[in-house]
């Protein structure tokens, strides 16, 4: 029997070809992910233990706020400690230190010569050039001129200044918290810092100048301590430890500090490889109905050579087994190509994220054994598991039965119990998504019911394939004969058609709910975001990070401008939730916030407004009082004037600047409202541009502008789904492509006959063309279909936390959807067409 299978699989090359793609597509999805987040990790880990080369113990502030440096939020209980210049020399005083470096750091956007930004807005860096004793810092060796030793004077990486052309001696416009900054370029250096060599750009000013910028005067963020020889990491650590002031400061060895990065890298890796799995999952699952497709045609066409096995005494498992070791041996070639596809995928993936801008440590690819193992064991068990269904009722047939008949059609029996079972799944799997949609938090009961009424229609799709099929009888008579014989060969094996088109319904479900539920999404965002303002313009920061209260004070200096509120976010005590600081007397004419109790009213004092989820929380009503700790540790009482509905801008406990400015140990704006004398115009936004200096750090959002950003962070998301869905709709077309290819060989003697009887050429090309064609829009209605449903109950989900959401139906993008599932039929039935219009007429009469 062993030797029979592998002689099949010889015998059956090119019917098993497909079927073989579809798999190695699949694995190629799964090693290509492993492949890719393996080399992405293993190249930033390298990176960041390069970066500790020269660390081999970190002194950083013990705050109740991780990783809050000198620089960092204060919290609750106080301002973060500092590191100082004595702390740095008593650490540059134990037993075995060798060199003490003072870290300073903090955001610097550089400014090319256009004006626009240098580097990743959200990466950009800036820190300090620590000259030491030796006046020199090893870090950053100058390529060109000198270290910065002024508060007028920068240094700047070598990538960024050649990228923008910069040479020693060039005045460069720099912002850090907003002003905008004439240096000078007195030096270009070259660094080994991984964030460098990821597109970041990196400007270094002298300590004092860092210092005042990023931190405080004589404060650094981390001091750094480079162990004498024979001295081991644990061994100076365990002396600096007796150096540091209780309770404001630790000590960390280099290598911890590399595993901490590494752990960290590996948790945002595995959270991508999570993500693309689930969509590699959808490709296999979709590959599943082509292998049971193929396995049930060639077990159909070997109907009556597996009888003459049972006949000479195989047994009904031995059957079986024949059929597994044909789809071991396809599954196996299947998963060794998939993993050499996916090296390639997961090569292609990291030089498309370097192209794009988005920077990758230079690094070699990395192709586990583990990887290797994952994608052969994965070829080999979907195979085997989706063809075990056609072997298993393959061997229940009776011998007799087998040899006078070369398709087993099903029974009547069969078939009512299938039917059943695919209405009640249906039928429960709709009332589980209806009734989720009523629910406060439906999403457990809306998964699961959508899942039941995909394997419901799936298990319906024969009984649903003869009715809508027949939708397109009108159309298909149009094209005389060809077209009757499509329509008749579409529904002649319902079971088939249902499994071909099931694969392509799939795809277009989950891309059709994808857009209707995100489309709805959009617009509420961005409605309520737009609806919630009276400003014309919102200044922020590029890389979301806080102003400087100086723009606001730049802004109120303006003729044009008539009221100006920042956003000041500060850490309350804990359960009070976030305070948010605004400009009391302002506020009301730049914003007109929903409120389900209370007003607005007058924000002085202790007088506040609170959203929903707070009031809820603290049961907070209009009138109540509640105590809260400021950030620096001082309590106070605050008066509840309203509960507003929160969103995406505005949210948290607002309170008058005013009150909230004195317990705050540093002052910076999240965001600033500005609102206009003439409104929103080219020439209002160009005058608050030239106001605040055509500073590269800051952006000017007018609602428009909001709404497009929101717009475009959907998209973007929307984008990257259809391209990772993209391979579910390979598969399906391969599925196509090998229904209609086996089709033909079954047909040949058919085929034969009608070109005797007087059908050309073409007219068999446009018969198989439009065969395909039908089976693929059957699957691209029942997909949009059911995806539409979806992507409305997903919304009812989702209005019940955002009340600005509104369904839309992207028409649009249905009707592109429909046209690609008819893009589909027409080029699958390319080569199946071909095949059959070639034919020669009197062979395929006389084949069996």
């Amino acid at each position: 029997m062993f030797r029979t299978a592998l002689r099949n699989v010889l015998a059956h090359k090119a019917r098993l070809l497909m079927t073989a793609l579809a798999v190695m597509l699949g694995v190629a999805f799964v090693s290509g992910t492993l492949v890719f987040t393996s080399t992405i990790s293993a190249a930033f880990q390298a990176s960041s233990q390069k970066g500790y080369g020269n660390v081999d113990v970190a002194i950083q502030p013990r705050s109740s706020d991780s990783g809050a440096g000198a620089a960092g939020p204060a919290g609750p209980a106080g301002p973060a400690p500092k590191l100082d210049q004595k702390l740095l020399d008593k650490a540059a005083g134990v037993p075995g230190a060798g060199s003490v470096t003072g870290i300073v750091s903090g955001f610097t956007a550089v400014a090319d010569k256009k004006g626009e930004l240098i580097g990743d807005g959200m990466s950009t860096r800036g820190g300090n050039y620590f000259s030491g004793t030796s006046g020199k810092d090893s870090r950053y060796p100058m390529r060109d001129g000198s270290p910065p030793k002024g508060p007028h004077e920068f240094a700047l990486d070598a990538p960024s200044a050649d990228k923008a052309g910069y040479k020693v001696g060039d005045t460069v416009r720099i912002s850090v918290d907003g002003p905008v900054r004439e240096q000078k370029l007195t030096g270009i250096f070259t660094t080994d810092d991984g964030s460098v060599a990821t597109g970041s750009s990196l400007a270094l000013f002298d300590t004092r100048t860092a210092q005042k910028l990023f931190a405080t005067p004589g404060a650094f963020n981390e001091i750094h301590v480079k162990a004498a020889a024979g001295t081991s990491q644990t061994a100076l650590k365990d002396a600096i430890d007796k150096v540091l002031p209780k309770g404001t400061a630790q000590a960390t060895t280099g290598k911890k500090l590399a595993e901490k990065d590494a752990e960290a890298i590996a948790s945002d890796m595995d959270e991508m490889k999570f993500m693309l799995f689930v969509f590699a999952g959808i490709a296999l699952f979709v590959g599943i109905f082509l292998i049971v497709n193929t396995f049930t045609m060639l077990v159909a066409q070997r109907t009556k050579e597996l009888a003459l096995l049972r006949a000479v005494g195989a047994s009904r498992r031995q059957v079986t087994r024949s059929v597994l070791i044909e789809a071991f041996v396809v599954g196996a070639i299947a998963g060794a190509a998939g993993l050499v596809a996916g090296i390639g995928i997961g090569a292609g993936l990291r030089a498309l994220m370097s192209s794009t801008g988005a920077g990758m440590p230079d690094g070699p690819l990395v192709v586990s054994l583990s990887t290797v193992l994952v994608s052969l064991v994965v070829g080999i068990v979907v195979t085997v598991l989706a063809a075990w269904l056609p072997g298993w009722r393959a061997a229940k047939i009776p011998p007799v039965a087998a040899m006078n008949s070369v398709h087993a059609t099903a029974t009547t029996k069969s078939q009512v119990v299938r039917n059943t079972t695919g209405a009640l799944l249906a039928g429960a799997g709709t009332a589980g998504v209806l009734v989720a949609t009523g629910m406060d938090d439906g999403r457990s009961m809306m998964g699961a019911g959508a899942l039941l009424l995909l394997i419901g229609v799936f298990i319906l799709t024969p009984l649903l394939s003869r009715p809508l099929i027949a939708l397109a009888a009108p159309v298909l008579r149009g094209y005389g004969i060809a077209g009757t014989l499509a329509r008749q060969n579409a529904v002649r094996n319902p079971r088939r058609t249902a499994a071909t088109a099931s694969a392509l319904m799939i795809g277009l479900t989950l891309i059709t709910g994808l857009t209707v539920a995100a489309g709805g999404l959009q617009k509420g965002v961005g409605k309520m975001a737009t609806d919630s303002l009276k400003a014309d313009y919102v200044v922020s920061m590029a890389n979301s990070r806080p102003l400087s209260p100086d723009v606001a004070k730049e802004l109120n200096k303006q003729d044009e401008v008539t009221a100006v509120s920042p956003l000041r976010l500060s850490a309350a005590g804990p359960g009070a939730g976030n305070l948010t600081g605004v400009n009391g007397k302002d506020f009301a004419k730049l914003t007109q916030l929903k409120f389900t109790k209370g007003s607005l009213g007058e924000l002085h004092g202790d007088r506040v407004v609170v959203d929903e989820d707070i009031a809820k929380k603290k049961g907070l009503q209009p009138g109540s009082h509640f105590a809260v700790t400021y950030e620096d540790g001082k309590k106070g009482t605050l008066t509840v004037s309203g509960v507003y509905q929160a969103n995406m801008m505005i949210n948290g406990i607002l309170l008058d600047n005013a009150t909230l400015a004195p317990h705050q140990q540093q002052i910076a704006d999240e965001k600033l409202l500005v609102k206009m004398e003439d409104g929103a115009t080219d020439t209002t936004k160009d005058a608050l541009v030239k106001a605040l200096g055509k500073n590269p750090a800051i952006t000017i959002a007018d609602k428009n502008d909001v709404s497009d950003d929101y717009a475009r962070m959907f998209n973007t998301m929307l984008n990257m789904l259809y391209g990772l869905l993209a391979m579910a709709v390979i598969v399906a077309v391969l599925g196509v492509i090998n229904t209609l290819a086996m089709s033909v060989f079954e047909r040949s003697r058919e085929i034969g006959m009608l070109r005797a009887i007087g059908l050309d050429r073409r007219g068999i090309k446009r018969m198989v063309r439009l065969e395909s064609l039908v089976i693929s829009l059957f699957g691209g209605v029942l997909g949009i279909g059911l995806g539409v449903f979806f992507g409305w109950a997903a919304g009812e989900l989702i209005d019940a936390k955002l009340p600005t959401y509104e369904l839309v139906l992207p028409w649009g993008r249905i009707g592109i959807f429909l046209a690609l599932a008819a893009a589909i039929g027409v080029l699958a039935a390319l080569w199946p067409a071909h095949r059959a219009s070639r034919l020669n007429m009197l062979a395929a009469i006389k084949s069996d």
